[in-house]
């Protein structure tokens, strides 16, 4: 059974951080692509960053600079630093994996960044 369990979710001020993390387990094919993405209420979900195994990132550019994103092949799991939080990332963040013949979500941790 494919698990992907999501941490490090919160409530942080403006300028504070946060690390999420995301262990997935139960997946038979191999991993290529672990990222993150993003969802606030009334908008799509968008991509924040995603990591391939060979460790080449990409970033949306409104975290690059921001937010880290970093992997543990031997694990399966994939983590976002997230420094300088503003109130517009706000979201739940969903884990996605994507193997070689299948792609799994995360059931999403909730971010919020409000003083």
């Amino acid at each position: 059974q494919v698990q992907l369990v999501e941490s490090g979710g919160g409530l942080v001020q403006p300028g504070g951080s946060l690390r999420l993390s995301c262990a997935a387990s139960g997946i038979i094919f191999s991993i290529n692509v672990m990222g993150w993405y993003r969802q606030s209420p009334g908008k799509e979900r968008e991509l924040v960053a995603q990591i391939t195994a060979g460790g080449i990132t990409n970033y949306a550019d409104s975290m690059k600079g921001r937010f880290t994103i970093s992997r543990d092949n031997a694990k399966n799991t994939v983590y976002l630093q997230m420094n300088s939080l503003k109130p517009e990332d706000t979201a739940v963040y969903y884990c996605n994996v994507r193997a070689t013949r299948a792609t799994y979500w995360g059931q999403g941790t909730q971010v919020t960044v409000s003083s």
